[in-house]
């Protein structure tokens, strides 16, 4: 009983061997990235056995329109998540209890103001996209039953930053578990029994996340030997706002100007029909798994980072900088093999069509060695978000994606025009996507080893 909590208790990073810790920490959060885009995989596969390969296609255009719409709670997670990992490593209670009662007021604020303004925007966005007449009925009622049951999602998203900040990584995997399960039986139920389509889809996804949600605010209520949720701490303060906003703002700007550049990749993608769309979706959510130690790494890099300058313990922050990158590197050399040897299988699991297997296969080979380079890219960046520098960060992946990635992906279309293919060589979506994740991760390597993002803590 006693392993037992203390496998669910917060975790204090600044003790104990970096690479191992980071190692402990990072396996709950994988499984829980794992559990996560098993929400979006389940969701494509049910749609694409049940519904047809343009339902497919649908789920897929929804997607840079729910990422632009996601960038407030991308912001405020960020932020939270490294307050939390500083004031806790530094023994501040105070100061933890105001950052969590200020995070969740604001989560709730951002909540109202997206739920007011989806009606409004959806089908504009959808136009903007050229998503084709087809499919784009489709994609306008999944996106609002979306984000008229945002609130699970946010919340959900928010407290399990919260809870990562304090080292409990299990808890939110355990959570997150739950609602996957409770997602994947109400797709199979509304979409196959019921015929609900997409919309079937939509609503098991906000159903289960919603749950997820509850779960983690009642662990986080149960937390009173680490901070105090009182009703005083969540009235906003200047002071704890400002400082989500400086620390969350560049994220959220990140996630804004990467989901717009989205939208103009997704623009391109759209022009090349149903097929490639359909292709594409299929690719990014291999992709997704792909890239789930990246995220998880740099996740755990976050927290470990954070805590570790909150305690004033720079010399584990760079031996935990260079174990962490190197074990991630690993992780991901093996599942990118992985990924290749069983290629055609994986991407047979969303289609019966044989030339979509083949067309998906073809171009997730192209991105084969740039996830190694998102190990390093993740890796680095978070230790330099730990430590409060998320502007850096920022700026890379807006010129990694902004300038090298759109420019790349329009012009090597438009130099591969011919007869056989008048728009150009659709795997230029695919060729670019690569290069850019390859310069990036030479560039925040570089920006790392300058060392200014040790001057930018919060604590």
């Amino acid at each position: 009983m006693e392993r037992m909590k203390k496998l669910f208790a917060p975790v204090d990073m600044t003790q104990g061997r970096p690479g191992k810790q980071i190692v402990a920490f990072m396996i709950p959060m994988l499984l829980g990235n794992i559990a996560q885009q098993l929400y979006n995989t389940v969701d494509s596969i049910i749609v694409g056995k049940f519904v047809g390969d343009n339902a497919l296609a649908a789920v897929g255009s929804a997607g840079p329109i729910v990422n632009l719409l996601l960038v407030l709670f991308v912001g405020i997670s960020v932020g939270v998540g490294i307050m939390v990992s500083q004031y806790f490593g530094a023994k501040q209670r105070k100061e933890l209890s105001k950052t969590i009662g200020c995070s969740l007021t604001l989560t709730l604020i951002a909540t109202g103001f997206l739920m007011a303004i989806t009606p409004f925007v959806t089908m504009p966005l959808l136009r903007l996209l050229n998503t084709p007449k087809s499919i784009i009925g489709w994609c306008n009622s999944y996106l609002m039953i979306l984000f008229m049951g945002i609130i699970g999602c946010a919340f959900y998203n928010i407290l399990g930053g919260i809870l990562r900040g304090l080292g409990d990584s299990v808890s939110a995997l355990l959570y997150l578990l739950v609602a996957t399960v409770i997602n994947m039986v109400l797709d199979y139920v509304f979409v196959a029994y019921f015929k609900m389509g997409v919309s079937g889809v939509a609503l098991a996804t906000v159903i289960a996340q919603l749950i997820s949600a509850l779960l983690s605010l009642r662990k986080l209520y149960k937390m009173k030997d680490v901070f105090d949720m009182e009703r005083r701490y969540f009235a906003p303060e200047k002071k704890y706002v400002m400082m989500l906003i400086r620390l969350g703002l560049p994220s959220g700007i990140t996630q804004a100007i990467l989901s717009l550049s989205m939208i103009v990749v997704q623009s391109l993608t759209n022009s090349f029909g149903e097929m490639f769309i359909a292709a594409n979706v299929i690719v990014m959510r291999v992709d997704g798994f792909a890239m789930m130690p990246a995220f998880s790494f740099g996740s755990a890099m976050t927290t470990y980072s954070g805590q570790n300058i909150g305690a004033k313990r720079m010399d584990r922050v760079s031996q935990g900088a260079k174990e962490g990158t190197l074990v991630a590197v690993a992780v991901s050399a093996f599942i990118t093999l992985l990924i290749l040897l069983s290629g055609r299988h994986l991407m047979a699991i969303f289609t019966d069509t044989d030339a979509l297997v083949e067309l998906s296969f073809s171009m997730m080979k192209i991105l084969a060695v740039g996830y190694i380079a998102m190990e390093v890219t993740q890796c680095l960046s978070g230790v330099m978000r730990g430590a409060g520098d998320t502007m850096t960060p920022m700026w890379i992946s807006i010129v990694t994606t902004v300038l090298i990635r759109v420019p790349l992906a329009y012009g090597i279309a438009y130099f591969t025009r011919s007869e056989e293919a008048p728009r150009g060589d659709s795997a230029c979506i695919f060729i670019s996507l690569l290069l850019s994740w390859l310069i990036g991760a030479l560039i925040t390597f570089l920006f790392y080893r300058l060392g200014h993002w040790k001057k930018k803590m919060v604590v």
